[in-house]
């Protein structure tokens, strides 16, 4: 099973790709406020270095929270919609999440839409100062 695992909760962050649970690559960059600018190009980047495409990749484990608000949302958009569009699972996990979210994929689990933990109330109709 081809798995990507993204992380976005914070400025540096995170994509791999493994093999069941052999970790076949993975990159870390600093993302900060390019977080939607750089995404998709990691993304096609991490997978033609791996000679795979996007259609290959049979599972997604994204990291729940708690994190950055925007950029929680940017990744579990990404990975939402591959996964819908690609009809496969998604798995969201926090503590040993790359571990737990790859075991529960293998075990045929699946979330079927990845929900962000902000960590605390996501306020976004109080209008700013």
């Amino acid at each position: 099973m081809i798995i990507l695992t993204i992380r976005t909760d914070k400025p540096e962050a995170e994509l791999g790709l493994y093999k069941d649970e052999k970790q076949l690559a993975y990159e870390t960059w600093e993302a900060h406020r390019r977080l939607a600018e750089t995404l998709h190009a990691k993304l096609n980047n991490l997978l033609t270095l791996q000679g795979l495409s996007l259609q290959q990749i049979q599972g997604i484990v994204i990291y729940e929270g708690p994190g950055s608000f925007t950029g929680l949302r940017i990744g579990m958009s990404v990975a939402n919609a591959l996964a819908y569009s690609l009809s496969i699972p998604i798995i969201t996990a926090k503590d040993n999440w790359i571990e737990w979210g790859i075991k529960r994929l293998m075990a045929g689990e699946s979330d079927k839409i990845a929900i962000p933990e902000y960590g605390k109330f996501a306020n976004t109709t109080t209008p700013r100062k």
